[in-house]
């Protein structure tokens, strides 16, 4: 395996384990747990800007404010990478409820937008992975 590619492997590792963390600041193990045809959806990603410009926060600031008002969105989160392990340096990760909310997510003009006008424009990088429970 070639270090790119172990290192991409080991990005997408990281990120899944930092998910993990997404549902544990539930008060109970049941509202921890994603149900039956719930997606986690998750992006571990870097940005062109330096990790603690200005325009990084306003990035991450804006994602959070713009997809939080899609009304479909649960569990928005926001991730720094502390892993040395990961390439990528922020993740998002936010759950819902079924597939055809996901497809609405994925579909809404206020996402459609913020990935044109800022994802393709600013993001330097990313893994996306989506999750349904076993």
């Amino acid at each position: 395996m070639n270090r790119r590619r172990f290192l991409e492997t080991a990005s997408v590792a990281t990120a899944v384990s930092a998910t993990a963390g997404v549902l544990t600041s539930c008060k109970d193990d049941a509202a921890c747990t994603l149900k039956p045809g719930e997606i986690l959806h998750t992006v571990a990603f870097s940005l062109k800007h330096g990790k603690e410009s200005d325009a990084t926060n306003a990035f991450l600031s804006d994602g959070k404010k713009i997809l939080t008002s899609i009304p479909v969105v649960r569990n928005f989160q926001v991730f720094r990478q502390t892993s040395p392990k990961c390439t990528f340096d922020f993740g998002f990760s936010m759950v819902f409820t079924n597939r055809t909310d996901f497809e609405t997510y994925n579909n809404h003009p206020d996402h459609v937008s913020f990935v044109k006008e800022r994802w393709e424009t600013e993001v330097s990088g990313f893994q996306e992975t989506d999750y349904e429970s076993l």
